[in-house]
């Protein structure tokens, strides 16, 4: 358990940026792995992956893991903000975060993951579902860059207040020795 409000950022710091990172993982696999079968033959493969991706899927892991991300990030963002050179790191991952993962996600996947998994089979033209699937895989780009600087961004962030805390800590050890 930590002592002090120090001790608790760091732990914070440390638990964001392993989260952050495995967000980031996640995003990699879904697009070395999962996507090149998704969207190999629309509408085909998305009838393949509907059967597939029963008792888990993306959706199943992200959002979760996302919300987690936002409210240790926001009391990251509140636990930094006396140390400029981390709170900028960080707010600048929250913000990256919530735009290219959340608001992004939201605007422009949502509409898409509805049309390619959740309307019944046949309900679109399979040339309307090949074009829905190319926008999906050139849009997932976003999510893989902005996870990867938020998971950038944090860890700079974190190894910044480290860096910090233990040259705080040698200046005590030094002025202890010194006396």
């Amino acid at each position: 358990m930590p002592k002090t409000l120090t001790d608790l950022t760091t732990a914070l710091l440390v638990a964001l940026a392993a989260v952050t990172t495995v967000y980031f993982g996640g995003i990699a696999a879904e697009t070395a792995v999962l996507y090149p079968n998704i969207f190999r033959d629309p509408p085909e493969s998305l009838v393949a992956a509907r059967e597939f991706l029963v008792a888990a899927s993306p959706s199943s892991f992200f959002p979760p893991l996302g919300l987690t991300i936002i409210v240790a990030g926001a009391a990251a963002v509140l636990l930094t903000w006396r140390a400029p050179g981390v709170r900028w790191r960080i707010v600048a991952a929250a913000a990256v975060f919530l735009c290219c993962e959340f608001l992004f996600s939201a605007w422009f996947f949502w509409p898409r993951n509805t049309i390619m998994f959740v309307d019944p089979v046949g309900t679109h033209p399979d040339e309307y579902l090949r074009a829905v699937a190319a926008e999906f895989t050139a849009g997932h780009w976003v999510r893989v860059i902005g996870s990867a600087a938020t998971a950038a961004l944090v860890a700079t962030g974190s190894l910044t207040w480290y860096r910090g805390r233990v040259l705080a800590r040698a200046s005590r050890v030094g002025a202890a020795g010194a006396a």
